[in-house]
């Protein structure tokens, strides 16, 4: 059995687009919002892996991860695991091969592009381009001779791609990301996916637009010269944008740190961290300082942050970035 285990970002969604693309299977999908990041305890609950299934998992955290990886592996099941954020220890094991780069400048679409040597690099372009990382995604595409135009088309669908990850739960998405996953699956070129289907595109494109729009009226709750806190209303277009709102802050700000909080159906916060473009670290360090948090370098968040620590993270957010 193959069982393909992804992040429903852009980046988790464009890997596995390129991984299928060069290696094509028949796979059991298991893949979440783009904060279900412990997907490997749901492989476990829900299959029965057995002695030689294939697992493929890209773009979630290895350190979250790891007890059911091992379970995984000790299950005798093959793991090919690619990814970009905190790894801690990596399993010494014959059936794990770990392609782990915490480099702030990479994700995990990059890292699948490298190891297909390049064969569907537009995708990777894409997925870097919904991870805010614009100077990689544009030397990225420097092989691909692109117009600007054609450039700006790429940037546009990463960014909803993983627009539509966020949400609190899946009825808050456009499209559940397993759904888009298979919708892009086919096309070689992330240009004839926006050429076939433009009905699907244009809905993340209005859909980003909208919300958007009512983010960019927001006020911070909490402003400095180097930091900005951003507190977003209990509703569903809210949780949607609250994570490419925050890419949109650093872009707007590159020298500020932001933190974008929207409210969890637990009563508590979910948080959103972008460092400053100019300083693209320590966001992974903040956030697994408190419970529920991890990330990369440039870009972490927390799940559950109550309500009655949000001075206390606030505080060590502006030390985090004075």
């Amino acid at each position: 059995m193959q069982i393909d285990v992804f992040n429903g970002d852009a980046d988790g969604i464009c890997a596995l687009v390129q991984l299928r693309l060069a290696q094509p299977a028949m796979a059991t999908l298991v893949t979440g919002l783009k904060r279900d990041i412990q997907l490997l305890d749901r492989v476990l609950e829900q299959i029965p892996v057995q002695a030689d299934d294939q697992v493929t998992v890209l773009d979630i955290s290895l350190e979250k991860n790891g007890k059911a990886l091992n379970k995984i592996l000790e299950q005798g099941a093959d793991v090919f695991y690619v990814d970009h954020h905190q790894s801690g220890d990596i399993p010494d094991h014959p059936k794990l091969k770990a392609i782990i780069n915490t480099d702030a400048n990479v994700c995990t679409s990059l890292l699948v592009d490298q190891y297909l040597q390049g064969k569907y690099r537009a995708w990777a372009v894409t997925a870097a381009f919904g991870d805010n990382l614009i100077d990689s995604a544009e030397q990225a595409a420097k092989t691909l001779a692109l117009s600007a135009d054609a450039l700006k088309k790429l940037n546009d669908l990463g960014v909803c791609i993983n627009y539509n990850g966020y949400g609190g739960d899946i009825s808050d998405l456009h499209f559940a990301p397993d759904a888009l996953f298979r919708e892009l699956a086919p096309y070689a070129s992330p240009f004839d996916f926006m050429a076939d289907n433009p009905a699907i595109y244009q809905r993340l494109l209005t859909g980003y637009a909208d919300d958007m729009a009512q983010a960019l009226q927001m006020q911070p709750e909490y402003q400095t010269g180097t930091v900005g806190v951003y507190i977003l209303p209990d509703v569903a277009w809210a949780r949607r944008i609250s994570g490419v709102y925050g890419n949109e802050l650093a872009n707007r700000t590159p020298g500020r740190a932001h933190a974008v909080l929207s409210h969890t159906d637990k009563g508590d916060y979910q948080v959103s961290v972008r460092a400053p473009l100019t300083n693209k670290t320590g966001a992974d360090e903040l956030c697994s300082a408190f419970p529920t948090g991890g990330g990369r370098k440039s870009a972490a968040g927390i799940n559950h942050l109550p309500t009655a620590s949000l001075s206390a993270f606030i505080t060590a957010f502006e030390q985090k970035y004075r």
